[in-house]
């Protein structure tokens, strides 16, 4: 008997999810640099340190609607002896030149708006008759209702200590402390941050592009009608929100007959607009697994690191390779790179299930190393499977199952079969309870692995 060739002992046998994994991550780059529009950078990672230039806020400011006073003025005052002070004019946000409070002075200040000269303090204007001559005010009349507010008197009803209701200057951050460390995602408050420290621009990762692709001619779109023997298509709904989620901006092209020559233009067609391509369905054994065909030279089962026609992608920059895997769902894998750029692409089965787990263990963490990040998987835990009686595994192969996970018992509780079709069960699931390959049988209060979804 004819020994086979070492690469095809190697194609044969079960790889672990974890050297797959290796695997990807050895060829996936992070994106290079660019420097983006703040709105634009959303969702990005940090290049680099970015420092603040000037102290936040840049002067001291009052917190409160009111009235800036000197704290000798108001000491010992009360409702029924009140201190009764000039008022020398209207200190707004955005003020210019400001009024000196002098002693037995104050000056109406609204909330942001520099302290003046002079002022030591702000009472609220809820302290005062707010120059009506009456009991406690309420608040303030508009400047442009009543400009005879910002002169006259007001009666303060309580004293104020030095510095009461103001804010200092550089309270929130100083001139040259660290404001957000390389390596930060940019999210609302990051944004709102380096807006307020003047940066206009900052120097980013760019979310990774990736276009998912479902393949298999049964496959109808959502709102069109059903044939006899079609199905709808979810896969590629669900990868591209997932995309989204992980970071990633996603684009959704529909379902790809089972025609490796459409495959083929298809995956050409978005190359210039991906920086990863996710397909699914087609990775199997079967006669019309049509991105094993499209993307190996000797077709399904080969494994070959070639192309198709020259025509289409190109043949020697396709470098593919399809593997089993030692996992349940998804045994049949495939991962390469197309394209001039050596654009990577995972193949990742068609039954929903094992597409999705797949896009978790595989797909997420490479659009995380794309972002360049140091954490690319989700958070694990370890927690108490909560079960009527024994879960079972087959033997050799790592089990993902669909669980929902208690924080405050430290128990997580299977939802569904195993079956890598039941969509309905993964609907209601927030983890994955991992099973190992040397284990059969897991009895409920054993303590499995869980990878938190959410």
């Amino acid at each position: 008997m004819t020994s086979p060739a070492p690469q095809d002992t190697d194609r044969q046998r079960l790889w672990s999810v974890d050297e797959h994994l290796a695997d990807i991550l050895a060829a996936v780059r992070p994106l290079e640099p660019i420097e983006l529009q703040l709105l634009d950078a959303q969702g990005c990672v940090l290049v680099e340190d970015v420092t603040v230039p000037v102290a936040l806020p840049p002067f001291d400011n009052s917190s409160m609607d009111g009235y800036a006073v000197r704290t000798a003025d108001v000491q010992g005052a009360s409702e029924e002896f009140p201190a009764v002070l000039t008022v020398v004019g209207d200190v707004a946000a955005g003020s210019g030149e400001l009024p000196t409070v002098g002693p037995g002075q104050a000056a109406r200040i609204m909330t942001g708006a520099p302290l003046p000269p002079g002022a030591e303090a702000v009472v609220p204007v809820e302290w005062t008759d707010g120059g009506t001559g009456g009991g406690a005010a309420a608040g303030m009349t508009p400047a442009s209702a009543a400009p005879q507010g910002a002169g006259g008197e007001v009666r303060v009803h309580r004293p104020a200590e030095a510095r009461a209701h103001v804010r200092a200057r550089g309270s929130d951050v100083q001139a040259g402390d660290l404001a957000l460390a390389a390596g930060t995602v940019l999210g609302p408050p990051q944004i709102a941050l380096l807006a307020a420290i003047g940066r206009g621009t900052v120097r980013v990762r760019p979310r990774p592009r990736v276009v998912v692709m479902s393949t298999g001619s049964e496959l109808v779109q959502p709102g069109e009608a059903l044939a006899s023997g079609t199905i709808y298509d979810s896969n590629s709904f669900a990868l591209a929100a997932a995309a989204r989620d992980a970071g990633a901006i996603a684009y959704r092209v529909g379902a790809v007959a089972d025609d490796a020559d459409t495959l083929r233009a298809a995956i050409e067609d978005q190359l210039i607009r991906a920086d990863l391509l996710v397909t699914t369905g087609g990775v199997s054994v079967g006669a019309y697994d049509v991105v094993k065909e499209a993307l190996s030279a000797a077709g399904p089962g080969s494994g070959e690191a070639t192309g198709a026609g020259a025509d289409d992608v190109d043949v020697d920059a396709t470098r593919m390779d399809f593997r089993k895997l030692a996992m349940q769902p998804g045994k049949p894998q495939g991962f390469g790179t197309v394209g001039p750029d050596h654009t990577p692409l995972l193949a990742l089965p068609g039954n929903p299930v094992s597409s999705y787990v797949s896009f978790e263990l595989f797909v997420r963490p490479a659009i995380r190393a794309l972002m360049g990040l140091p954490d690319v998987s989700r958070p694990v835990v370890r927690a108490l499977v909560k079960s009527d009686g024994p879960l079972r595994s087959p033997a050799g192969r790592r089990q993902f199952l669909r669980g929902t996970y208690d924080a405050e018992s430290g128990t997580v509780a299977p939802v569904g079969g195993s079956g890598s079709h039941l969509i309905a069960a993964l609907a209601h699931a927030d983890s994955l309870l991992v099973v190992p390959e040397d284990v059969t049988s897991v009895e409920p209060g054993a303590e499995l692995e869980v990878v938190l979804l959410g």
